[in-house]
């Protein structure tokens, strides 16, 4: 087997671009990227191809007021070089103009499309990760689509490309103060003491650790897991579940080697002192993890899908439909997604790039 190759991903990133997905077209993705690119020259980007209709890209950028150039095409090979004055597009037709702030379902195909494709020359080794901007959910399950969102559909293009097993993804806000996974995520508040169970625990752990040590180099990553209830159920007498599930789970994990510690107060885990104790806090459910991670690194806070054999990574904001074509949408959180895509794809290869 090709040792730049291994379950059918190329994993030699040396020289690749990364691709860069336009997102709904309404919303934010195209203004980010494009004052991004303006921005290069004090805040520089690493080599990119956007999957976006270039007509589209050229038309928001008349509304910011931003003179670009386009070079569309197909994806470089590796080693390429990139126009150092314009922005390379990888064309994905519209069906319709995407007017900024009104989102269409009859573009809900091509948003699918630059992802799929975006995926499918990762994984063929044109490029070295991919960086998605912000899908507008909404939108697209009025076109039929019937994944919970980004994060699942991704698992779902992993299984499409890299048969044999089952890719369980796994969502990690990341900045540079704090890196946190919420073990449940988009269900309703009452629906998580149901979903939080031993097996649920022992599969994220293991996904994380795997990942932070395959695309982070941590070697042995110091893991902090919340309660669910407040003061982590206080002994039981404000809730068991940290006793009947959370305790146990975390036990085996650590008698099999694991560094890892709690269940611990949600209230006290992510003050700075408790934050220099662990590489990743693993939370219960989506808020608990979040508002700590967006109240300290709100504007460079990046999404991480773990549990993938390709890297993907995704500004931590939505498509905020209504500032898109204003220009106060702000590119911070998608330059770092661009940049941390670029370090995980820098980390040294290993035997075990690709998760078994």
């Amino acid at each position: 087997m090709d040792e730049a190759r291994r379950g059918g991903i190329v994993t030699d990133h040396r020289c690749m671009p990364l691709a860069v997905t336009m997102g709904d077209p309404a919303g934010i993705g195209l203004d980010i990227v494009i004052e991004a690119w303006r921005g290069r020259q004090a805040s520089p980007l690493p080599p990119f191809v956007l999957y976006a209709d270039p007509d589209s890209v050229a038309a928001r950028s008349a509304v910011l007021g931003v003179d670009i150039a386009i070079a569309a095409g197909p994806t470089p090979r590796p080693g390429s070089d990139f126009p150092a004055d314009a922005i390379t597009v990888r064309p994905i037709p519209l069906a319709v103009p995407a007017v900024p702030g009104r989102a269409d379902t009859a573009n809900a195909g091509a948003v699918i499309t630059a992802i799929d494709t975006a995926v499918a020359d990762v994984v063929a080794g044109s490029c070295a990760a991919i960086v998605t901007n912000p899908i507008s959910k909404a939108t697209l399950y009025a076109a039929g689509f019937e994944h919970p969102g980004h994060t699942e559909y991704l698992a779902a293009l992993a299984a499409r490309h890299v048969t044999g097993r089952r890719w369980t993804s796994v969502m990690m806000l990341a900045a540079d103060v704090l890196r946190v996974v919420p073990m449940t995520v988009h269900i309703p508040l009452a629906a998580v003491p149901a979903a939080v169970t031993r097996e649920r625990i022992d599969e994220t752990v293991r996904i994380v650790a795997s990942d932070l040590k395959r695309w982070f180099a941590i070697d042995r990553p110091r893991i902090a897991v919340a309660g669910l209830n407040p003061h982590a159920g206080e002994g039981g007498s404000i809730g068991r579940e940290e006793i009947e599930v959370i305790a146990p789970a975390i036990a085996a994990l650590r008698a099999e080697g694991f560094d890892i510690v709690g269940p611990l107060s949600g209230d006290t885990m992510f003050h700075e002192t408790a934050r220099s104790r662990y590489d990743v806090a693993i939370c219960m459910y989506h808020d608990q993890a979040l508002i700590p991670l967006k109240t300290l690194a709100f504007d460079d806070g990046v999404n991480v899908t773990l549990g993938l054999p390709f890297i993907r990574t995704s500004p931590d904001h939505g498509t905020a439909f209504d500032i898109a074509g204003t220009g106060a949408a702000r590119p911070t959180s998608l330059v770092a997604a661009m940049r941390l895509a670029a370090r995980m794809a820098a980390v040294p290869a290993s035997a075990d790039r690709i998760p078994r």
